[in-house]
């Protein structure tokens, strides 16, 4: 975690984050979050995370490739290192304090918070009229999904940064509001070379899983061949690779398969240049291929085996609700105290 951050005595030290099970896991998910999910359970946190099911469906999904993606979610964080028995790991709908608690933060945010969310713009778009009321909303879930465990950590890449920021207002104003010190001011943390993967096929645009194109990422159940294939194809310039950071300046394809290399290897980009530099992508992508197989194939593996006993998932879901819930009813029971709702 970030050096330098102080958390305020009165809270256990706790991180939370989650993921939409909306399809699809993708070398972005993994090294953005699952990689530096199972890195930070072994450090001094409580950790808990959660499938987040109620903010997949602020726009539309099919509810059999929904119950699918939040096994196959869960797959994918305990074959990327997540341990049951280490961390909480759970999906949100199975906890109802997270809806009941959202609802009282619709009531502290103000309309001109939700409205500035960068990501309420991007996907609503010019047609606000047909965007649904989840939609605008989602920003206080998030708070709420992150408040309801006191967490005072999240791990989040830079697109998110802003919800986090979100989160802080929600629990200041609350805290002002009510004359109490209830909710932690939580930190964000964003670190690492590949917090933000981009496009094989872009390096402008985000890896996405739903980039009509196949090759544009590496999806997590992508066998040794199709990584190998996709990395062979992906979009580079003529140039050789510089020897410093400050020469991957305006070369976005370049940066981003340094990025990765790095992230997966556990250097600096400077690490990574010192020992290519000078090297086309030729030579550096033969490299790049060899590391991803080597790391991301084992996982690939572990998900199919997981996926092919669903109980074993369901169950592991239903033992991480019961922790999730030992801990968030009684936040839950406090905040409905606070606010003065008879019990």
């Amino acid at each position: 975690m970030s050096e330098g951050v102080q958390t305020p005595p009165a809270f256990t030290k706790r991180v939370f984050s989650g993921i939409q099970p909306s399809g699809g896991l993708t070398l972005g998910n993994y090294l953005g979050a699952l990689k530096r999910f199972a890195e930070v359970q072994e450090q001094d946190y409580e950790t808990v995370f959660c499938m987040v099911d109620l903010h997949a469906i602020t726009v539309w999904q099919d509810p059999d490739k929904l119950a699918h993606a939040t096994r196959e979610l869960c797959a994918g964080f305990i074959a990327s290192g997540v341990d049951p028995k280490k961390s909480v790991l759970f999906n949100q709908s199975q906890v109802a304090e997270h809806a009941q608690l959202a609802w009282i933060f619709n009531t502290v945010a103000r309309m001109g918070w939700m409205q500035r969310m960068t990501q309420w713009k991007d996907k609503a778009g010019k047609n606000t009229q047909n965007a649904s009321l989840g939609l605008f909303a989602y920003p206080a879930l998030m708070a709420a999904d992150i408040l309801l465990y006191h967490a005072t950590h999240v791990p989040v890449g830079d697109d998110q940064k802003q919800h986090v920021e979100l989160t802080r207002d929600i629990a200041a104003k609350f805290n002002h509001d009510y004359k109490v010190d209830f909710f932690p001011i939580t930190e964000p943390v964003i670190e690492g070379a590949a917090t933000r993967v981009m496009s094989l096929r872009d390096g402008s645009k985000k890896m996405s899983k739903s980039d009509p194109s196949d090759m544009s990422r590496i999806n997590m159940t992508d066998d040794a061949d199709a990584i190998a294939s996709k990395i062979r194809k992906a979009r580079t310039d003529p140039e050789g690779l510089p020897s410093e950071a400050e020469g991957l300046k305006d070369r976005p394809e370049a940066r981003n398969l340094v990025n990765i290399y790095a992230a997966l290897a556990n250097q600096s980009v400077d690490q990574v240049l010192a020992d290519v530099g000078g090297k086309q992508f030729s030579e550096f992508k033969p490299m790049l291929s060899e590391l991803a197989v080597a790391k991301l194939s084992p996982i690939s593996t572990e998900m199919a085996r997981l996926m092919r006993d669903p109980a074993e998932i369901d169950a592991i879901l239903r033992d991480g609700a019961d922790q999730a819930r030992a801990i968030a009813a009684p936040v839950l029971e406090r905040t409905y105290e606070i606010v003065g709702m008879v019990r």
